[in-house]
């Protein structure tokens, strides 16, 4: 029972019943004064600010050192003024404070401000000989060695020509598409020719058409004309073309039976006559010919016979 006693008793069961309270009780519990100073602080009055002006100053004189002004190269400057126009005015505008909200006017101050500063701080540097521009040969150290510099350049290199044969790739593939597309084209326009003259054969031999225009290909007239979207000329009259095309291939018809036969226009004609040739159709040419004709075989027989 006693240890009972003391296990309802510990800390422990105290802390959470503490904790148990809620904001409200803790609040009434304060008001009430039952709550002892710790950790809450009760403010009656706000904090006081002081403004210890000579404590400034001493401390502002403690790290304050005295040195030229070649090693603080400060310029302090107040509000520098517009620079007038040339352009003459009947009246002077008043010099009017730079409006903070307005950006333009703002840093527009700022650069007039630095202007007048350097103007400000160059005769003094020269003063002092301290060279404010940079010799004709001067030359930068370099943030990187020139080997660096030369693995950069090859790198930027190698990448260009990389780019480059890159987008001719693409352009040869490009063509090679259109190139494709274009004997496709082609082909299929072969076939499409040589289908329709087929079947314009098989009609003409079947006899359903008497027309071969066909056989002229693209260079005919009816073609040319289907080309240019008018319509076909109209041939002359005579024979078809069935007719015409026999007869470039077999000849013109008619009478061919004494086609060589003399007739008085060609009895009358000696423009063709040749003195030279008629005479030499004499005893010249038959000599020669006598001269190189074989004996027979009973003579050359009589010349072996004699010859033994």
């Amino acid at each position: 029972m006693a240890g009972s006693a003391e296990e309802a008793d510990s800390p422990s069961d105290i802390d959470s019943e503490a904790s148990d309270l809620s904001d409200r009780e803790l609040q009434e519990a304060f008001a009430k004064g039952v709550l002892k100073p710790g950790l809450n602080v009760v403010l009656d009055e706000p904090k006081k600010t002081v403004n210890d002006v000579d404590g400034l100053k001493h401390c502002l004189s403690e790290f304050k050192r005295k040195l030229a002004w070649i090693e603080r190269l400060d310029v302090t400057l107040g509000p520098v003024p517009e620079i007038p126009s040339s352009r003459p005015t009947l009246h002077t505008p008043e010099r009017k404070a730079v409006d903070p909200e307005d950006d333009f006017q703002r840093e527009m101050s700022f650069y007039r401000q630095a202007q007048a500063a350097v103007l400000t701080a160059l005769p003094r540097l020269h003063q002092h000989q301290v060279l404010t521009k940079r010799p004709d040969d001067y030359f930068a150290e370099m943030a990187k060695s020139d080997q660096q510099m030369q693995k950069i350049r090859q790198k930027l290199q190698e990448k260009q020509v990389a780019m480059e044969k890159s987008e001719k790739a693409k352009q040869l593939r490009a063509l090679r598409k259109f190139g494709k597309k274009v004997q496709t084209e082609v082909l299929q326009k072969r076939q499409k020719e040589k289908s329709t003259m087929m079947n314009a054969i098989k009609k003409y031999q079947k006899g359903l058409t008497d027309k071969l225009d066909f056989l002229e290909g693209d260079q005919g007239p009816a073609s040319r004309a289907k080309k240019e979207g008018a319509k076909a000329p109209q041939t002359k009259k005579g024979p078809n073309a069935k007719r015409r095309y026999k007869n470039q291939k077999f000849g013109f018809g008619g009478k061919k039976k004494g086609s060589k036969w003399n007739t008085r226009e060609s009895h009358n004609d000696v423009s063709g006559f040749r003195a030279s040739v008629a005479h030499a159709k004499g005893s010249k040419k038959a000599g020669k010919k006598g001269s190189s004709k074989r004996p027979g075989k009973w003579a050359r027989q009589k010349m072996k016979s004699r010859a033994r």
